[in-house]
């Protein structure tokens, strides 16, 4: 163990021991006090155990004492993970571990490439090695990295809190489906459709909203992805109402149909062409002039305005573009499940998709992704775990969002330095 290591541990062990009313003997005794209030409010679930037939009561005295003990375990690590935290709030702020590796590969043009050939192997041969369930899983990972990349754009970089970014989604979704099922128009032909037809609906929701921020921005969007969905629901002569529309031809390949196992497959390629068209696109836009412009109107509205940067276009800019990824992907979710209706459209899939921004990391492309992955595959790989597997779900969202509030990867900024010539130092010499 190094130095610093050591020095790190004892100054952690001083702070903890000595800080207080957050001293050892008084997380000693907070543990102690939520283990004993756990126990009596659990007492007779874990306890007491009715028999009724037999008439029998059983007392189970070794669950409680079970219980009491993980829970002052649980609460004492959590108040030392809480005075570590604050320990290093207080030091000087440094990049993480996984932070500081993906930086060193990015800078690194050997190290990078090496690692985007690996994951471009990964991503070619996921399908060939594994089933059609994970492939599935897969596609719909991918799906909702493409809608928290959009939605980063909105929320991330312009700082406007969006509540109904999944209007923009059942928008692509239900014009692939109304398109196919009336006119027989297909996959391709309706994808770039339905980005066009996400960024003017992005543009009828910037324009109401120019004026509001915060709280009040959140509202209104809410409001109108309710009408979304609700309008979808009772149109029930366009829109085939609470019972959706079904047999959406899935895409095909120059007039060549597939199998199930085969559009899956060819689905899953499709959807990974589709995200590095998306990163490469908010990358390109993050280092924009527009870009600046969003991150500018995200830490100061007033002064973004005073520098002379159209507001109004600023907003606007953001809506559509963000909506634009969405409605392609509303069109691929239409393909890909054959049948939509407005139940696949609540605001639970906007809160999912602001949940993937927040907690991988805002305006952080490389958070988004890993927010993504975190939110959507770790679910699906918890089933075993049956009725627990939300409540675990939920515990894994609080740690990161106490321990790491600005995000699992942050965003960076890039800097840039004038490093004078020697020309010119000879000349000023």
């Amino acid at each position: 163990m190094s130095e610093t290591t050591k020095s790190e541990n004892q100054s952690f062990l001083n702070f903890f021991l000595t800080a207080g009313c957050d001293s050892f003997a008084h997380a000693i005794k907070k543990s102690f006090l939520a283990a004993v209030w756990f126990a009596f409010l659990t007492f007779p679930i874990l306890v007491i155990k009715v028999n009724t037939i037999q008439n029998t009561v059983v007392w189970h005295w070794q669950k409680i004492g079970y219980m009491a003990l993980a829970i002052f375990f649980g609460s004492f690590v959590w108040r030392w993970l809480l005075a570590r935290k604050e320990l290093k709030e207080d030091a000087t702020k440094k990049e993480s571990r996984g932070e500081a590796l993906l930086t060193k590969i990015q800078s690194n043009n050997t190290l990078k490439f090496g690692a985007l050939a690996v994951l471009g192997l990964i991503a070619v041969l996921f399908p060939q090695v594994s089933s059609l369930y994970q492939t599935n899983i897969m596609i719909s990972c991918l799906v909702y990295v493409v809608l928290g990349l959009g939605l980063n754009i909105v929320v991330g970089l312009a700082g406007l809190l969006d509540l109904g970014y999944v209007a923009f989604y059942a928008i692509g979704a239900y014009a692939y489906a109304l398109c196919n099922m009336h006119w027989g128009i297909g996959f391709w032909f309706m994808l770039p459709v339905g980005a066009l037809f996400g960024a003017l609906l992005g543009l009828l929701l910037g324009f109401p909203v120019l004026r509001l921020r915060g709280d009040y921005l959140a509202i209104v969007t809410l409001g109108f992805g309710e009408i979304i969905r609700l309008v979808l629901e009772n149109w029930g002569d366009v829109t085939m109402g609470p019972s959706g529309i079904s047999s959406i031809a899935r895409p095909d390949f120059f007039g060549i149909k597939f199998s199930i196992s085969g559009s899956t497959t060819y689905m899953y390629y499709i959807m990974v062409g589709l995200m590095v068209f998306t990163i490469f696109c908010v990358n390109r836009l993050q280092n924009s002039r527009i870009g600046r412009a969003w991150l500018a109107l995200r830490e100061d509205e007033i002064a973004c305005q005073a520098m002379g940067i159209d507001k109004v276009k600023t907003k606007l800019m953001a809506f559509a573009l963000g909506a634009t990824w969405a409605g392609m992907a509303g069109v691929i979710f239409a393909a890909k499940t054959t049948f939509v209706n407005p139940a696949s459209f609540t605001f639970w899939e906007s809160a999912i998709i602001l949940s993937i921004v927040v907690i991988g990391g805002m305006g952080s492309i490389r958070g988004v992704i890993a927010g993504a992955v975190i939110l959507i595959l770790v679910p699906e790989y918890l089933r075993d775990f049956a009725q627990f597997r939300m409540l675990l779900f939920g515990a894994i969202m609080v740690l990161v969002m106490v321990f790491r509030p600005q995000g699992l990867i942050s965003a960076k900024r890039k800097i840039y330095e004038y490093t004078a010539s020697k020309t010119a130092s000879a000349a000023n010499e």
